[in-house]
């Protein structure tokens, strides 16, 4: 049995996930660093637990969610299939089973909107915990001015915390994100984040829940 600290020990995890980071700040892009894997895992464990799932699939959700960027290491255009086949790779060669192995893989290819699908409860959770993590630590470049920047870093810049809530007796998941609406308006969270709700919604219906979005208190969705 694989554990998450075992995996986080890993010489080539952590030889993947640094390229991974250095090639994501060449290139502009948001955060995806151990930071984001961390929160990720974590998220993608407390949705399966809350849903009363085994701790089998807690932990299998747990790992899909540390790895599931490493792919970001190859190139960040198709980063969820190459990093699915990292993932699985690593973890056989560290001991784990085909089997679970492959659900992990599986889980990793599909969290991302562009091509992803809830394949899985593993899958469905990742997806779910990916999308959730809205934060202005996430924007790495320095921004002279944060009304001139472009959209994608406002929306970070403006989100000062978010984070899921399960509710198992009603079949509720809830991404709730506090905004500074003086930064970027609820209109251009939506611009860019509309097919990742979608996905999420897609998610939760696989997880038998309804997807709910909560910004600044008011239910949007």
């Amino acid at each position: 049995m694989i554990e998450l600290s075992a995996l986080k020990a890993d010489k080539e995890v952590e030889a993947i996930m640094t390229m991974s980071e250095r090639q994501i700040e060449v290139l502009g892009f948001t955060e995806h660093s151990r930071r984001h894997s961390a929160i990720v895992s974590k998220w993608s464990g407390d949705i399966l637990r809350s849903l009363g799932k085994s701790a089998e699939r807690v932990r299998l959700a747990e790992i899909a969610g540390y790895l599931h960027d490493i792919g970001n290491g190859v190139n960040r255009m198709d980063h969820a299939q190459s990093g699915a086949i990292l993932a699985y790779k690593i973890l056989t060669r560290m001991g784990m089973e085909a089997e679970p192995a492959a659900e992990i893989m599986m889980a990793i290819g599909n969290h991302d909107e562009q091509y992803g699908i809830p394949v899985s409860d593993i899958s469905s959770a990742l997806i779910i915990a990916d999308k959730a993590d809205v934060h202005k630590s996430r924007v790495k470049k320095n921004i002279a001015n944060v009304y001139t920047a472009n959209i994608h870093d406002r929306v970070n810049l403006a989100a000062e915390r978010s984070y899921l809530t399960v509710e198992k007796e009603k079949s509720i998941i809830t991404l709730h994100i506090e905004i500074d609406t003086s930064i970027c308006s609820v209109m251009d969270y939506f611009e860019i984040y509309f097919g990742r709700m979608k996905l999420c919604r897609r998610a939760a219906e696989f997880l038998s829940c309804r997807f709910s979005l909560v910004i600044n208190g008011v239910v949007l969705v």
